[in-house]
């Protein structure tokens, strides 16, 4: 559990630093998500959780 915890930290860490470091180009990339397919971004969130979990499962193992 204290994993989770950290994992979501450093994930809120990640997306406050993005923000607070280009805030115009985040703002332009959520415009342009309106034009991406939603299989598209079905297929490409699936690819990005599997990497993750392999990730994972790799180091604690």
């Amino acid at each position: 559990m204290n994993e989770l915890v950290i994992a979501f930290g450093l994930f809120l860490f990640i997306e406050g630093i993005l923000y607070a470091l280009f805030p115009a180009k985040m703002k332009s990339m959520l415009k342009k998500l309106d034009l991406v397919k939603d299989s598209q971004l079905r297929s490409g969130g699936l690819i990005f959780a599997i990497i993750g979990f392999v990730i994972i499962y790799f180091v604690k193992s």
